[in-house]
């Protein structure tokens, strides 16, 4: 099975069923089928070809929606490039991947032609919502190819088989240069099976995004809602809390993806004169939320399940918790989901027992194929499994597993915070700092200290009208951790910095804490 296949099938079941709602507009299957058909054939028709790969580079929109599909059903491998990518970082994913074919929005466009000027391979270019010229490349307005003219709106020849690249998604490198994540097809289609198994999806289902589609969890929402045959309600961020609110309930929403910075503006609000019936689930990922966090947003949606999850770009998604398992094991991120199996293993590569900590190795058919031309890197995360011939994820994650084999998370073996010559996780702080009243948002970071080795920074933004002193928070932690794990500092913002993918962005804090003089 391929991916666009989601929609097909999705399409031939039920045509006139709206598959998506963006702002004032709905579209049905049959909308989003045809429009994709027409995008395919016009990409056929300057030259695209099974394998070659087409970038993304467009807000949460229809038109992206389209612009994935459509790239698949001609036989290409999509690449969503957030629309905020700047030129020169937009020029050198593009010329990573030699990419053929480039759909976004003519501003963005415009702004990009320079830093596009060495892209060689880069043939013709597809603009929304205004013009654009790119140096003697072709130049097609998108709206046109969706509207159809002269173009088919059937689907082009089958040419990809499910062991073909599907998607190519570029994530940070430790080298400082994004990274390209080879998903194929089996990829993909392995991992929406077993999530939308796990979550129980039907097609009655409507579920409300406003995750960018360049971040593998908001792309999902889409690819799993047109697998089950729902509808997806699209939306461009979550950066006006309260209308999300309003179109939860008048969209009657059954399902909402967080992460947990979402989380915490929600746990801000107040939604005591608000009712979502509808709403059956909200999931979280990305990272995990705080126990306290978890209860809290239970106590606002009582009737809701909420599956707290763990998952990395590299295979999409690892474990869920079932929501009957929140209140025995409200820390832990669950076990591995259908059609998947993960455990534990030692710094040689040893498998642990139950009860242990290592790192976390996942092997399954959601597995990655790679990294797009790093054969070493690829060689570090993708070793040989249990099997002769097999290979097997080994994510850079620690974590720790109960009796009955529950997940914990501890955290990036980059990230753990060397101390007093203890190894010390930054989330178990956190959790504590997040259960401290007032409290919003932390992080914890490590900063070089030449008598401790590194010394702890926690940063904190407050709730509205909460006063807290540093004493304040450094006396709750010395109640609750151990001497060596209680930060040396603490500073207070206003707002955390945050990655695209709405991540509190650890590297950056650590980078500032690290140039800063000392207090």
């Amino acid at each position: 099975m391929q991916v666009e296949e989601f929609l097909e099938r999705s399409f031939q079941a039920a045509p006139d069923k709206t598959a998506l709602v963006c702002g004032d507009a709905r579209y049905t299957y049959a909308d989003i089928e045809r429009m994709s058909n027409r995008l395919a054939h016009s990409l056929t028709a300057n030259g695209f070809r099974r394998g070659d790969r087409g970038a993304v580079y467009l807000d949460n929109s229809m038109e992206a929606v389209a612009a994935i599909f459509a790239i698949l059903k001609a036989g290409g491998v999509f690449l969503p490039v957030n629309p905020t990518t700047k030129p020169d970082k937009l020029a050198y994913v593009l010329g990573n991947c030699r990419a053929k074919a480039l759909i976004g929005e003519a501003p963005r466009i415009a702004a990009a032609e320079e830093a596009l000027s060495g892209a060689a391979h880069l043939e013709a270019v597809w603009v929304a919502h205004g013009k654009a010229s790119m140096g003697g490349r072709r130049v097609l307005v998108l709206e046109e190819v969706l509207a159809g003219g002269s173009l088919p709106g059937t689907p082009p020849p089958k040419q990809c088989i499910d062991i073909d690249l599907a998607a190519l998604i570029y994530t940070s490198g430790s080298t400082g240069r994004p990274k390209g994540v080879m998903l194929t097809h089996l990829n993909m289609v392995s991992a929406a099976t077993s999530i939308t198994t796990y979550l129980e999806n039907t097609p009655d289902d409507i579920i409300l995004n406003v995750l960018p589609l360049s971040f593998d969890y908001g792309l999902y929402q889409v690819l799993m809602g047109f697998k089950i045959g729902g509808t997806v309600v699209l939306e461009r961020s979550f950066a006006y809390p309260y209308a999300i609110v309003d179109l939860l309930m008048r969209e009657r929403v059954t399902g909402f993806p967080i992460v947990p910075t979402i989380c915490a503006i929600l746990l801000q609000m107040d939604l005591s004169k608000h009712a979502f019936p509808a709403l059956r689930y909200i999931t979280n990922t990305a990272a995990a939320l705080p126990p306290e966090h978890i209860l809290q947003l239970r106590r606002l949606f009582p009737h809701v399940r909420i599956y707290s999850m763990y998952g990395l770009t590299e295979c999409k998604r690892v474990s869920y918790l079932p929501p009957e398992q929140l209140d025995v094991r409200p820390g832990s991120v669950g076990r591995g989901m259908p059609n998947e199996e993960v455990y534990l293993v030692d710094e040689q590569g040893r498998r642990l027992p139950p009860g242990s900590t290592g790192e976390l190795v996942v092997r399954g058919s959601n597995v990655m194929k790679g990294y797009w031309e790093l054969p070493e890197e690829t060689e570090r995360m993708l070793r040989p499994g249990p099997l002769p011939g097999e290979k097997v994820l080994y994510t850079g994650d620690l974590f720790r597993t109960d009796e009955e084999g529950y997940l914990y998370f501890i955290g990036r073996k980059d990230d753990i915070i060397k101390s007093r010559g203890e190894k010390v996780s930054p989330r178990e702080i956190e959790d504590v700092l997040h259960a401290i009243p007032g409290v919003a948002e932390a992080a914890v970071v490590g900063v070089p200290d030449a008598i401790l080795g590194q010394a702890i920074k926690a940063f904190v933004c407050l709730r509205g009208g909460v006063s807290l002193s540093a004493q304040d928070v450094l006396r709750e932690c010395s109640m609750r951790l151990e001497d060596f794990m209680v930060p040396k500092f603490v500073e207070f913002r206003a707002a955390l910095p945050k990655s695209a993918n709405g991540k509190i962005d650890r590297k950056a804090l650590a980078a500032e804490a690290a140039a800063a003089p000392a207090p």
